[in-house]
């Protein structure tokens, strides 16, 4: 897993915004600190829960320079319904061939298919690339700490 002060691993993915169209974080890094909070499901009920924390508390971090983006191994139209039907206002990232999930070692197996899935976790990126902050749960079911990462994005920022 990446740690604190190692350098993000840079990724292109589909960015499901309403639209579908293509993301690459080393070409965002001037929307930093950037907060990656992976999920392992759209339309599961902790996942939804946390993805409307967010939208819930998207002012929070804009009022520190900050962008949130959800990242789940969903296909882009699935992730842009899940938008709609949750107003969501941030965008969310399609990892559909789990390269993020491995490059950043969020890996979770769902038993007995061995379906992989994001862990449910957190990173902060700054305007340099570099880790930040990161939060993994122990659980499916654990939500992060919403303060503790927008502080870790505060600080990014300043």
């Amino acid at each position: 897993m990446v740690d604190i002060g190692d350098e993000a691993p840079d990724f292109t993915a589909p960015l499901a915004n309403g639209d579908v169209e293509s993301f690459r974080l080393s070409e965002r890094l001037d929307e930093a600190p950037i907060v990656l909070a992976f999920f392992p499901a759209a339309f599961t009920n902790t996942c939804t829960t946390e993805m409307c924390t967010f939208r819930d508390q998207l002012a929070n971090f804009e009022d520190i320079g900050s962008t949130v983006y959800g990242v789940s191994v969903d296909l882009p139209y699935t992730l842009n319904e899940f938008r709609r039907r949750n107003d969501l206002n941030f965008g969310l990232l399609s990892d559909e061939r789990r390269e993020l999930i491995e490059a950043y070692g969020v890996v979770d197996r769902w038993e007995p298919r061995d379906i992989r899935v994001a862990k449910r976790a957190v990173f902060v990126v700054d305007g340099d690339g570099r880790i930040t902050y990161t939060w993994v749960g122990d659980n499916p079911k654990q939500e992060p700490d919403y303060e503790s990462v927008r502080e870790a994005a505060a600080e990014a920022s300043a």
